[in-house]
């Protein structure tokens, strides 16, 4: 396993993400518990040492269950993080309730990474919050009594952003979590945000390195220009490699969905094996000609879904889109999916109102997208 440091705390270059854990029947709230279980059981003994869940991932049930699967081995095994769901911005108001409860929910006296959840243009303001009643403070006076051992944020937000975070708390920051992946080097940016946080000594935690799975394939095409550079390499082992290459990444997590998923990421992290500048060029490359007739970027990370006055189960709808553009039987595929919902779940009923996309990592105009969707549904007839 290869291991990186942020200060002075050894960690696996590979985290187990806890936001896709395997799930009962289809329904994110209801976690296969056993498999977890599995999962956590073969990462630490490969190695792994970090874990990172959040107050909402899987409606509220990823810290609880993580901490039960955690608990079954010695504390100094692992390092746990979790976060403030400061994408809501009403949790503002909770965190001294939040907290008590995330201590509660994982069984621990103290967490070794915590983090100013998803710092975005919506919720800025009140992360800046210096005074007395502000989280970071109150954050601060977590760390001083033992609760909090690391404190960082992650940031889905524009790089001018993430420096307004760093011009009022960057003495206090210790590490910044953000998008990072061959697609989004561009696409989002991700390549500014890497440099500055370089240039300033900040070590990055690399979260959707597959982008949720849409990396985690190649076209027929694809595959063989990257078996010119390196044979046989997997999809999935391209996607981690460019992000463990890329300067300053401390931890690249995964968010495992299944144990032969777990064997297969932490398998890759057992050596350390970086892309040359040429092969970097070429997955760059071919994120470019995808996204140039590109689907929707939902990288299904369903932070949406607290927002949407309709309940609508937004990613879903939005994986449905995607299928309906890129498959040549789409009438029958997406009409067949969408006829098994119940009226209230059908993009109909989607208000219009832009709170999903406020908060929205990929700035998805989701309503547009559920416009679009009716629209070219109702031409086909």
């Amino acid at each position: 396993m290869i291991y990186r440091d942020i200060n002075g705390t050894r960690l696996s270059a590979i985290g187990m993400g806890c936001m896709r854990l395997p799930v009962v029947g289809g329904c994110d709230g209801f976690i296969d518990e056993e498999q977890v279980r599995q999962m956590v059981d073969y990462a630490l003994s490969h190695g792994v040492n970090y874990f990172d869940t959040a107050w909402g991932y899987h409606a509220g049930r990823s810290e609880t269950v993580m901490s039960s699967c955690l608990r079954r081995h010695p504390r100094e095994h692992y390092c746990l993080a979790t976060k403030f769901p400061g994408y809501n911005v009403d949790n503002f108001a909770r965190k001294e309730e939040i907290f008590k409860e995330q201590l509660e929910r994982t069984g621990v006296d103290h967490f070794d990474f915590y983090l100013l959840h998803n710092v975005i243009e919506l919720n800025i303001e009140h992360y800046l919050d210096a005074g007395r009643d502000g989280l970071v403070p109150y954050l601060l006076r977590q760390k001083e009594l033992g609760r909090i051992d690391h404190l960082g944020f992650s940031c889905h937000g524009e790089l001018e952003t993430l420096k307004r975070l760093m011009d009022v708390w960057g003495d206090q920051m210790e590490f910044c979590q953000i998008q990072l992946n061959y697609q989004d080097w561009r696409f989002q940016r991700a390549d500014r945000k890497v440099a500055w946080l370089v240039g300033q000594g900040v070590p990055i935690i690399a979260m959707e390195p597959l982008r949720g799975g849409h990396l985690a394939v190649f076209t027929a095409q694809e595959q063989a220009r990257l078996d010119a550079l390196r044979p046989g390499v997997s999809p999935v082992e391209w996607g981690y490699r460019y992000v463990q290459s890329t300067p300053g990444v401390a931890v690249v997590l995964s968010g495992m969905s299944d144990l032969a998923q777990c064997r297969q990421n932490v398998a890759v992290f057992q050596t350390d094996d970086p892309l040359t500048a040429e092969e970097r060029r070429v997955l760059e490359d071919i994120a470019e000609a995808r996204l140039a007739d590109s689907v929707v970027p939902c990288t299904g990370c369903r932070y949406c879904l607290d927002q949407c006055p309709s309940d609508l189960d937004i990613p879903y709808l939005i994986s449905l889109y995607n299928e309906f553009m890129s498959r040549d039987d789409e009438k029958w595929l997406s009409m067949l999916k969408l006829d098994a919902l119940p009226e209230e779940e059908l993009p109909a009923m989607c208000l219009g109102c832009k709170s999903c996309t406020k908060v929205c990592p990929q700035g998805i105009d989701v309503a547009g997208v559920l416009d679009d969707f009716i629209d070219r549904l109702s031409k086909m007839g």
